[in-house]
């Protein structure tokens, strides 16, 4: 009987939440109100969906047929799943008529499995969804942008609608809620305005703990300093720990539109780290949050004060001309570039190029293409034109719709319905600390780039007056793609080794665009695969290469080690013609996007 007894929460403590509560949300209301007052106001439908479900509508009533088969294909599997239920009620063994994929931790509870009636919610569920994703994808007659629109719509509200995401039909926040008396809710609630606080009216969920990290204290710590620095960069220079190193200097060029020390995250995953103790002298760009100041700089300029201007510094600071390039997402982008640069100027400095989940040729731009139309790209680049810049946030809500199962939903749950604080990690630390994108760099990259494919084309796009001509690129290239990447897909990355003139070292990494790369050997996680020929067709690739246990972090070190030079005496950051500026992590990194 005690342990059925519920501890009930203090009375005066309780009320005293809520009279906070009660405070805070009313100045939450009273500042919402205002703001819709003052502010312009936006586009009912700024990501063009409505136009996209009404030509699916258009394009379904033209078979009805079809759509009648589709209903009637739905109500035999909840006749089934009725059938199978009533069973199990009955005491027999039945099986499940549809199972959660794998992986899909919304119904990790036991209750979900053994409670009949949340057995019976889960499934019908489940048949729901598959119906509805099913449904849209099989409607003919649209186009292939539309299509695929409508098809991550379709899943972003079954996502939401699932039955985890509620009180009253989620058996781990019932059970919850009746343990503390509703406790959970009253805390949930408060974690709720918090966010609400923190963006400043605007829903900013809490991933991880953020005061349980610091930068260059628990995170970004491996030891360097930064030895120069520009409006759009700091350059950081590691500090040696082997007593002699390979004689080109490694440059690494991480995305802007998250920060560097996604590579350098703690001792144990710091590709940065390993690196270091592989014996490179490891430079990385630590790139500006831009604010308004910085609206006009471009991706031309992004080129000249990021890599050309980072290789300048790094022949000042180690007296070697020569680099190995490392550029990793939309780092790896700015590096095609840049090679093809280089060689219209006939500069022959970068002796190889390595390319970590980079997307070159846009044709099949994975989900994100989903966020490039002409609506949307107007919209947004209105939206920049009154700050000159892209707000971190929008960035952050982008990708986090990805995966949205798991970087939104599971934190309602957690935060929202469970009460609880959300447990310190370090990847999502760094997922939430957003970038903003200058307007200028911004607009040209999507344009360009996603919206128009012209990287791909022969001077389709020019940098400081020089036509870009990927096929001239004749630098030796080690591309790594990951096999589940929702970003760069590694099929669409695959295009590039049609598209140089180098020999090119694909190599295919399990997991996605983030545990895939940083996948150090000591983890024991994961498998590549490797392929001595490029067939042009990637699964062909697929179906003759040889899989590999563990990271590809090592058969990296060794193929760019060839390209590597002797080994000479360890270089120390500030030993050569540039000094030392500060300690890194640097200042650069440290400024948050709602600075």
């Amino acid at each position: 009987m005690a342990e059925q007894q519920a501890k009930l929460p203090d009375p005066v403590e309780m009320s005293q939440k809520m009279a906070n509560i009660a405070e805070r949300s009313q100045k939450l209301v009273t500042d919402f109100l205002e703001r819709q007052g003052s502010e312009p106001k936006a586009s009912l439908d700024p990501l063009n969906i409505g136009g996209a479900f009404l030509e699916m509508t258009t394009q379904m009533m033209t078979d009805p047929v079809k759509m009648m088969q589709a209903q009637v294909n739905l109500w035999q599997d909840y006749m089934n799943l009725w059938q199978s239920t009533t069973r199990r009620m009955m005491g027999e063994d039945t099986e499940p008529v549809i199972e959660p994929e794998q992986g899909d931790r919304r119904f990790k509870h036991e209750a979900w499995d053994e409670n009949q009636v949340f057995d019976f919610i889960k499934q019908s569920y489940l048949l729901s969804a598959r119906w509805m994703q099913s449904t849209v994808s099989d409607v003919e007659g649209m186009d292939d942008k539309t299509s695929k629109k409508v098809d991550f719509y379709t899943r972003q509200f079954a996502d939401a609608m699932a039955p985890s995401n509620f009180v009253m039909t989620n058996p781990e926040v019932l059970e919850a809620t009746l343990e503390s008396r509703g406790e959970n809710l009253v805390n949930g609630l408060d974690n709720l305005l918090g966010d609400l606080e923190r963006g400043k009216g605007k829903l900013a969920i809490s991933m991880t703990d953020a005061k349980a990290f610091e930068l260059g204290r628990n995170i970004a710590l491996t030891p360097g300093k930064v030895v120069y620095q520009n409006d759009l960069i700091q350059l950081i220079q590691y500090e040696p720990t082997t007593e002699q190193v390979h004689k080109r200097p490694l440059l690494v060029i991480p995305p802007w539109i998250n920060k560097y020390y996604i590579l350098d995250l703690r001792e144990k995953n710091s590709y940065v780290k390993w690196a270091v103790a592989e014996g490179f002298t490891v430079f990385i760009i630590s790139w500006v949050n831009p604010d308004t100041e910085l609206a006009q700089k471009s991706f031309e300029d992004y080129m000249v004060e990021g890599p050309l201007a980072a290789l300048d510094a790094i022949e000042k600071a180690t007296g070697e001309k020569d680099a190995n390039v490392v550029g990793y997402c939309l780092g790896g982008t700015l590096l095609s570039c840049t090679l093809s640069y280089m060689e219209a100027k006939k500069d022959k400095r970068v002796k190889s190029a390595t390319f970590l989940t980079t997307m070159i040729d846009f044709t099949e731009a994975g989900e994100l293409g989903v966020f490039i139309d002409e609506e949307q790209l107007t919209a947004l680049e209105d939206k920049m034109s009154k700050a000159g810049y892209l707000e971190g946030a929008h960035m952050a809500t982008t990708f986090n719709m990805l995966r949205a199962n798991d970087l939104i939903w599971s934190f309602v749950v957690n935060n929202y319905l469970l009460g609880k604080d959300p447990f310190p990690f370090d990847l999502l630390y760094w997922n939430s600390d957003s970038t903003r994108m200058p307007a200028a760099m911004h607009s040209f990259y999507l344009r360009k780039m996603y919206q128009e494919n012209l990287l791909v084309e022969a001077g389709g796009i020019e940098l400081k007056g020089v036509p870009i001509d990927l096929t001239k690129v004749k630098t030796p290239t080690f591309m790594l793609s990951t096999k589940e990447d929702h970003i760069a897909p590694w099929a669409s990355t695959y295009a590039a080794t049609q598209l140089f003139s180098s020999q090119v070292r694909f190599v295919l990494a399990a997991s996605g665009h983030i545990a895939g790369v940083v996948n150090p050997p000591a983890s024991g996680k994961y498998n590549y695969w490797t392929n001595a020929k490029n067939p042009e067709d990637p699964e062909d690739w697929l179906g003759g290469a040889t899989e590999h246990p563990g990271s590809w972090w090592p058969e990296w070190a060794k193929w760019v080690g060839k390209h590597s030079g002797g080994k000479v005496p360890a270089r120390a950051p500030g030993a050569g013609k540039l000094k030392v500026i500060e300690d890194a992590p640097g200042a650069y990194v440290a400024v948050k996007a709602r600075d």
